[in-house]
């Protein structure tokens, strides 16, 4: 039977009142879909949009599994949650400890850019979870001040990340260390071939949870793109953040050192402007982090850091102010807007040197982004080359099927012809 409301998952009266209290009314597809995987005790690869809940589909019932369960040997770390960045472990264990607030279950966070004092501190407190990044985990396990012998449940959080983020190696150092009779769940918003080998090694008969096609898009996303010559980029974004319908913007660039100089240039236009990027202290990213949260910034300047690892309410827009390395990468960017069923709005500067992988987005998402046809800034020779790149080949020029036969077998003639 369909759940349509969370009421009838069979997750502790507790889980379900403070799921009530944060104003959940439905579960989401992926909620639905992996809630009853997870209680079932299977292992679940999942797959989603993000934006669409996969956080809460892994965290109320991992929180009814334990607290349903007595702890099966000595004290230690019972469930391990994996993340790719600090800000995602950070925002995993605010929810853990939102939805688990009436039950006596304790968290902690391992991440690396901090002092590791406190950490350890909450270490010696046995929490139940442990939600951690790979580098400073696997520090904290080799002074032994963490051990992994009791983990009964494994999370991968943005799986494919931590293969894009070189994390692989030490990922499978930390799954050695944990039983082989846990529970394991993937959980990402791609699935590429990487992650079918790398799940292959450590999930068992899992349950597929694939309630979108991986690399989809909501639909309420506006998705638009921008021709602009690299040198009026500035110009072109200084003139998009003017618009009144731009009320809070998650800007991206490819580096962090671009990242630094762009915000720069936002303060001096007068636009309040924060920046994250691998380069800051932990302090420096949760300070602007919250003062984007709380709207006291307009606009965050960010690398791919942040692609997966913020959940920040009503950003308007995204902006792509330099295109992705990867086209995946475009999907979680722009998945930071237009979260729990808000729309949103995806703007994208593309020069000449972009086109390649605007193709590729546009092949990736099966969806072509809108050309903005009268912005100031317009660089009508990149609009003409993308149109004549993607324009479908006259029929003319189309090579029957059965050349061969047309032209007598000889189908070397027929390819000369054609060019």
């Amino acid at each position: 039977m369909t759940s349509e409301r969370f009421e009838d998952l069979p997750l502790h009266p507790s889980i379900l009142r403070a799921v009530a209290e944060e104003g959940y009314e439905r579960p989401t597809d992926v909620q639905k879909a992996a809630i009853p995987e997870v209680l079932a005790g299977r292992d679940v690869l999942a797959t989603a949009q993000t934006g669409t809940g996969k956080t809460a589909a892994f965290a109320l019932p991992m929180l009814h599994l334990l607290n349903e369960r007595r702890p099966r040997g000595e004290k230690g770390v019972r469930a391990l949650i994996l993340t790719p960045t600090r800000e995602l472990a950070l925002q995993i264990d605010e929810s853990l400890r939102a939805y688990g607030r009436h039950l006596r279950l304790r968290t902690a966070v391992v991440l690396g850019g901090v002092p590791a004092g406190p950490q350890i501190k909450a270490l010696r407190a046995d929490p139940e979870f442990l939600i951690a990044t790979p580098g400073r985990l696997l520090d904290l396990f080799e002074r032994r001040y963490v051990r992994l012998d009791q983990v009964e449940i494994l999370v991968l959080d943005e799986a494919d990340r931590m293969l894009d983020m070189g994390f692989v190696r030490d990922v499978r150092r930390i799954v050695s260390k944990t039983p082989a009779s846990r529970q394991t769940l993937f959980l990402s918003a791609t699935l590429p071939p990487a992650i079918a080998g790398f799940a292959s090694d450590m999930l068992r008969r899992p349950s597929l949870v694939q309630v979108t096609p991986p690399a989809s898009v909501s639909e309420n996303v506006t998705q638009k793109v921008l021709f602009v010559e690299q040198t009026d980029k500035r110009a072109l974004l200084a003139d998009i953040l003017k618009n009144d319908g731009v009320q809070r913007a998650l800007i991206f660039t490819r580096t962090k050192h671009g990242a630094d100089r762009l915000a720069r240039h936002l303060s001096r236009e007068g636009v309040s402007a924060g920046v994250i990027h691998s380069n800051r202290s932990q302090g420096q990213r949760q300070q602007a982090l919250s003062s984007f949260d709380g709207g006291r910034l307009k606009v965050l300047v960010a690398t791919d850091i942040v692609a997966r690892g913020i959940d920040v309410e009503s950003i308007s827009h995204v902006i792509n102010y330099d295109m992705p390395m990867e086209p995946e990468g475009y999907v979680h960017r722009i998945g930071r807007t237009a979260r729990a069923g808000a729309a949103g709005t995806a703007l994208s500067l593309c020069e000449a040197a972009d086109l390649p992988m605007l193709r590729r987005i546009e092949k990736l998402t099966r969806v072509p982004l809108t050309a903005v046809e009268d912005h100031p800034f317009r660089a009508g020779a990149v609009a003409v080359l993308h149109a004549r790149v993607t324009a479908p080949t006259p029929a003319w020029l189309v090579k029957p099927k059965e050349g061969r036969r047309r032209f007598g077998g000889k189908g070397l003639r027929g390819r000369r012809l054609l060019r």
